[in-house]
This record gives C-alpha cells, structure tokens and sequence, in this order.
C-alpha cells in the first residue's frame, strides 16, 4: 500500500539510522533511496544516485572467480522473492574499493500487492572475515602444534565425533585415518575406545563445564594389549558458554607404570635384603659422614638399637681408632668414590674385639650423596687364614725335611751298593770263574742296578712334585739320542729274550731338546715295554718325522692296559698289575717322569691299547726344528772303556768295605792308591801327593765338601782332580759339590768300569812322576 507522507519520512529516517546499508528501487529498477551506511560503502550519494539503475550503484563479483555476479535485489524485484545472505561476494565502490558483503534482497508491494520496488540490504563484513582469517590461521597453527605432539591428541566435537586426531595416535593405537576421522570415539578401532569409565568420564566433561586432568584409565586392547593411560580433557573455547569441541590427550604411562612396580618390586627386595643379609650394612651421609641407617645385622654386631647408629659416625661405633682416622677414610670416599679395608679391627659395644672387612662406595639418591658400608666379620675366616699360613710353614717344614729324608735314605741305599758291585768285579778278577759263579755274580749286578734305578725314581719324586727338573736345551739329532736310550735298556730286553725291532730315519731329526732327559724318556719308554712283556716278546721302536713334528712309537706284545687303568696310566705311583697275576715291581714314576719330561719340551705323549693281553702303544709327539744347522755336530759317543794305569789316587770313604773293595780294584788296573776313612785322615798326606781323589760327601769329623776345599788350599795340590763319589745324588748335590771345587759327581752305586772310563778321560797331571810320590 502507498505510505503517507509522514510514513516516508518516518521510514527513511529509520533506515538511516539503522547499522547496515539500505538501497531502495523502483519497480523499473532506480535507486530511490542510499541511507547513510550505503553512500559509505557504494561512494554515491543520495542524490547523485537518485534515478540511476541498481547495478551501477551496487557492483558486485564474486571473490573467488573475480566474476560479475547478479545482483540479488534484482532477481527480487523480478521474482517477487525474498532472498537471503548471500557469501563470497565483493562490492566493487565507485572509487574501485573493494569490499567482502552479505547481502539480501526483498520486494516491495503496493497496496494491490505488487511489486512496487526492491530494498536491498548489505554489511561490510572486512573485520567479520579478518576475525575469520585469523581464526583458521590459530586453527591451522593448532592443528601443527597437535600433529608434533610426541603424545595421542584427539579433536572430538561435541557429539564426540573425531574431528582430527594427530600422527602420534595413529601409530600408537594402530589406526589409520579413515578409520578414525568422523567416526564416534567408541566405535574407533571395532569398539576398542567403548570404555565403561570413559564414557563416563567424558559425559561429564561437556555438560559440567569442568576440565578432566591426569585421570588414569587401564584398559586391555585387542591390538596393543594392556595400556594404563593418563586422560586430560577440555572444552574448547574454554569460555565458552556452548563450547563447540572437546580436546583429548592421551599418556600412555604404561612403561611408567610398569618401572613404578619394578622400583617398588625393587626396593621391597632391597629392604628385604637389607634387614635379613648376614653382613652388616650401614649408610652414610657422604658429606658429613654421619650414619642414615643400618640393618639388624650391625646391630647384632656391636651391641647397639638401630636408632642409636642414627647421627654417628664411624669411631663412635668403634670403626677406626679415632675421629683423626675414621676422617681421614671419608676423605679418601669422597676423593676416590670406593674404599676398602681388608682386615680392619672393630670393638663392640661391650669391648670385643672383631675384625672385618670394610667396603664402601658412594652413589646417589634423590640427588643426595651417599655411602653404602658393607662390613663383614671375617675374625674367623682370619683364625683360619693364620692357621692355614702355620700349616703352609709346617708343611714347608715337613716337605724340606722329607727331602732331607729322601736324600738321607738314597745315600743309606747307595753306601752299601757300591762295596757290592765292586766285590763282584774284584770276584771276576780272580778268573777261573765256575758257571754257578758267573750266574750269581750277574744276578748281583742286575740287582744292584734294579736297586739303584729303584732309589734314582725315589728321588725324582720330589724333583717332579717340586718342579725341580731343568733342562739343559740344545740343538741335536734326535736319532743319536735314541741309539743311546736303546744300548742303556739293551740289558734288560736281552735278559727277557725279547725281539726289538728298530726303524730310524736316514735323515737327521733336529730337534732343541736336552739329549739327557730325552734318553731317559726313551729308557723308561723301552723299560716299561720289556716289564710288561712275556719273555721272547716283541718290540717295535718307530722314530719318523711327519710335519713339523717328530713322532717315536714305541710297541709291544705285552700284557696290555685295561681299560680303566688307561686313563691313569701316567699318574704318579700308578702301577697296575696289568698281567692280572703279578706285579711287575717298581714304584709307578716312569710314565708320570716320562709325561713330565715330554711337556716340558712342549709335547705330548700318548698310550694305546686294545685290552688286557693286547699289548699297548705309546706316542711321544716333539715340535722339530724346521731349520737345521749349518754343519752337524757329531753323535753323542759313549767314552770308551779301559783302565788307565799309573795314577796316583787317594779313595777316601767311611764304608771301610766300600773304599778296600774299590783300592784293590784300582791297584789291580796298576794305579798307585791310598785309603782314608775320615776327613781328617785324608788331609794328611804325608809325602803321597795324590792325582786323583775319589771323595765320599758324608764323612764323620769333616765332611766331604769341607775336605775338597782343603785339599784345594793345599799348593802341591792345585791341580789335583776331585771327584764325589756319594749316595747323594739330587741337583742342589751337584751343585754344592760345585761350589766346593769337584770336578765330578758320580752317585752311587758307581760301576767300577765307569770309574776307569772316568780315569781314561782324564789329563795327566802336569809334573806327575814317581819322585812325587
């Protein structure tokens, strides 16, 4: 209907006065009317845009594509519709400012309900979308901030649907994006989320405008199985009064919870330990060095209650002497970190003392330095420590004074060896000697060698049980070695029939090896297979070089090994009665000596066999020099026997039979001799200047060492040769007769064709003549 007047004017005071723009047409589509807001934001006024056509006034495009796009008060006074706000559109002012607008459009009807024109209204919404703008921006920036987070972060809306959930709760959860964004929290990942005191939780949150923090929820998932979670939940905006979404962080303190329990397992154990261990402990404070604490143990040690330890140091309990020392091992803890005091003394409570070992370390606790004290009472541990150090001494003792017996005992079985064997040889001397004759006087030679190899075992049972055997090392042929070994057990194999079979390289075997202990191995070798070997049996002696080692077989027909003894076979003082019948005598120390001797010059020995009555193998393995010598040396050669007539000898022993028996033998191989019987008597000579002084060590009065070095005092007698003759026969021996001026030791029982060996080989005296005598 048409407005009056007063009406007009009333609406168009109106319109001016309201916040937005209003432009009004005609039906053809003139601008009628621009309040205040719209000349502003067109820059035309009233009255130069009175009469012209809306679209000149009101320019618009859209603010993406920068396209014209039709104005809505147009399709308005077209249709004779009312359109609403429409989005992304800029008006473009008569000065080519351009602005972001809502606008909207709507007829005018006359009183016949006509469309008589269009009103169209508009908003400048710059700061609208500036305020927009930043929004997202803070949003965006969020949303960075969220996917960096190390923990799971969920955007929920308030129907707790998932807006956005970050990086860390895919991996940690095992879900992918499109199982999770959009979807209800309950139904994530088939209903894992759908947790009883969750939802509970979560369905207070919203309505009850509070903030959920640190709340700790376990629960057991399919995929990741147990989880204990700590849940912080929060409106956004926060002030808002119908806050649009709800923020969800997620800890997993599983890991956390799982050390907790550990620590707290631990420190129950540590307690645990502490109260019931057999050791005391105490606890420092590292600084001052007062006690924090102590276990019963210290308290059953010392005599005190646990709360008098509390503030002492360590004097005050009876730890160290005084305040100046128990100071001074604080120093040394908090320099070093560690002390430790193996034997340290400690006086109780009521006086006793105890002696213990005293450890302590500092550590740290609570970022509080600490010492731990373990004190351990070792008073008897030390008792028997003394008493083990006084058995040590005691056997020392025992063992020095066993060997003193061994060398006692060797010498009481040599002495009267000697007179017999030389008794034999003086008996051989007379001729005419009747078959009955000769039998026993060898039945006495072998004997008497059976006793003195039974008396040389003896001793090297403290030369092996000591370490005592040395080697004397050089370069030789390993085979004159074994020729040797075989002519020294060549009596014993003849005597038992045997057949002996030897094979030797034409090549020489180098080795670096002391010829004298390598024989003797041989021997006992050779030896052992003639014992245990039936009379008329066979053995077989192999020497080949294979590699870089030599090997020596030696084989017999023998009686063989039993199985269970064959283990043990170079044990020392084994002896098995290996034909099940008999004993075969001996002491059981060859093989332990052979085993001994081999080792020592870096090889090895082995045995073999197939059983009782199967005889048995044994393979000595020595590393061999690969580089042989420039020249080679000669052969080891025997000296060879015979007597030497002419010397002057002097036989000085307290055996009266021992020195007669061997004078008549000398004097019978035409050497001048004289008898002594004590030390004294040998000094005095008279007018006999001796070449030769065959001397025993164990004289009455002056023993033999005390008369050699007299003798050598004496001017006419400085050149004279002296040579031990004793049952003395160990290295220190040897060598004590050494330092007292010998020129040779020979053990009893001496052969007496050694002796005139020995005599053959020695030098003419210078100046000896019958007119010295």
């Amino acid at each position: 209907m048409d407005a009056t007047p007063e009406q007009g004017e009333w609406l168009r005071v109106t319109l001016s006065s309201i916040g937005d723009a209003v432009i009004t047409t005609n039906r053809d589509g003139g601008v009628t009317f621009l309040n205040p807001v719209a000349e502003s934001l067109t820059g035309w006024a009233q009255q130069e845009a009175a009469g012209l056509s809306l679209e000149t006034v009101f320019t618009i495009v859209n603010e993406e594509s920068r396209r014209t796009v039709e104005n809505p008060a147009v399709r308005a006074l077209r249709e004779g519709v009312t359109l609403g706000l429409a989005n992304h559109s800029l008006l473009i002012s008569r000065d080519g400012t351009e602005r972001p607008i809502d606008d909207s459009a709507a007829p005018i009807r006359n009183k016949a309900g006509e469309v008589a024109g269009v009103v169209l209204v508009f908003r400048d919404i710059t700061e609208r979308r500036r305020h927009e703008q930043e929004v997202e921006e803070a949003l965006a920036y969020a949303h960075e901030i969220i996917s960096t987070l190390r923990e799971p972060f969920l955007v929920l809306d308030r129907g707790l649907r998932v807006r956005s959930a970050n990086a860390s709760f895919y991996r940690a959860f095992r879900v992918s994006e499109g199982q999770t964004e959009g979807r209800l929290l309950y139904d994530l990942g088939d209903g894992q989320w759908d947790i009883p005191r969750l939802r509970e939780l979560l369905g207070e949150v919203i309505p009850e405008e509070f903030d959920l923090r640190d709340f700790e929820v376990e629960h057991d998932f399919p995929e990741i199985g147990p989880r204990s979670m700590l849940l912080n939940a929060r409106r956004f905006p926060p002030e808002g009064v119908n806050p649009k979404l709800l923020l969800l962080a997620i800890e997993d303190v599983t890991d956390r919870r799982r050390a907790d329990s550990a620590l707290k397992g631990s420190e129950l154990r540590y307690r645990r330990l502490f109260q019931t261990a057999k050791d005391g402990i105490l606890i420092l404070d590292a600084d001052s060095g007062t006690i924090l604490d102590s276990n019963p143990f210290m308290s059953g040690l010392l005599g005190y209650e646990p709360e008098e330890f509390l503030g002492k140091e360590l004097w005050q309990i009876g730890l160290f002497r005084d305040r100046e020392e128990s100071q001074a091992a604080y120093r040394a803890l908090r320099e070093e970190g560690y002390i430790r005091y193996d034997h340290l003394p400690l006086v109780t409570r009521g006086g006793r003392e105890v002696e213990v070992e005293f450890v302590s370390n500092v550590y740290e606790v609570d970022d509080r330095r600490v010492a731990q004290c373990n004190i351990r009472d070792i008073t008897n541990r030390s008792r028997l420590e003394r008493q083990a150090r006084e058995q040590a001494v005691a056997l020392a003792d025992l063992h020095r004074r066993k060997d003193e017996f061994l060398a006692m005992l060797s010498h009481e079985l040599r002495n009267p060896l000697s007179p017999i064997l030389n008794a034999v040889h003086l008996m051989a001397l007379e001729g005419d000697e009747s078959p009955i004759r000769r039998e026993a006087q060898g039945i006495i030679v072998r004997q008497v060698g059976q006793l003195a190899r039974l008396v040389d075992d003896l001793l090297e049972v403290a030369r092996i049980s000591t370490g005592r055997v040395r080697l004397d090392p050089h370069r030789l042929d390993v085979r004159g070695v074994v020729e040797n070994a075989v002519g020294s057990a060549r009596p014993m194999i003849d005597r038992r029939r045997h057949d002996l079979s030897v094979s030797l390289p034409s090549q020489p075997i180098w080795l670096h090896a002391d010829p004298t202990r390598l024989e003797q191995v041989v021997v006992n070798l050779l030896n052992n297979a003639a014992k245990y070997t039936d009379e008329g049996g066979q053995i077989w002696l192999d020497l080949r070089q294979e590699g870089d080692e030599m090997v020596l077989v030696v084989r017999d027909s023998g009686v063989g090994i039993a199985p269970e003894v064959l283990p043990h076979v170079f044990d020392l003082f084994t002896q098995a009665d290996r034909s099940l019948d008999r004993s075969q005598g001996g002491l059981g120390i060859g093989l332990s000596l052979v085993r001994h001797l081999v080792e020592m010059h870096r090889g090895t020995v082995a045995v073999h066999s197939g059983g009782l009555g199967r005889g048995s193998e044994f393979t000595l393995r020595l590393p061999v020099l690969l580089s042989p010598p420039s020249h080679e040396p000669p052969a080891p050669t025997r000296p060879a026997s015979g007597g030497a007539t002419g010397r002057r000898i002097l036989v000085v022993d307290d055996n009266h039979d021992s020195a007669d028996i061997l004078a008549r033998l000398l004097r019978a191989s035409g050497h001048d001799v004289r008898t002594a019987y004590t030390g004294p008597t040998a000094l005095d000579l008279g007018d006999f200047l001796p070449e030769v002084v065959l001397l025993d060590i164990g004289l009455p009065e002056i023993d033999g060492y005390e008369v050699a070095r007299r003798l050598h005092r004496l001017p006419r007698l400085e050149d004279v040769t002296l040579v031990a003759m004793t049952g003395y026969g160990r290295d220190s021996d040897r060598q004590l007769a050494r330092e007292a001026g010998f020129d040779t030791h020979l053990t009893k029982p001496v052969d007496f064709v050694k002796v005139q060996e020995l005599l053959t080989t020695l030098p003419a005296s210078p100046g000896a003549s019958s007119d010295r005598r």
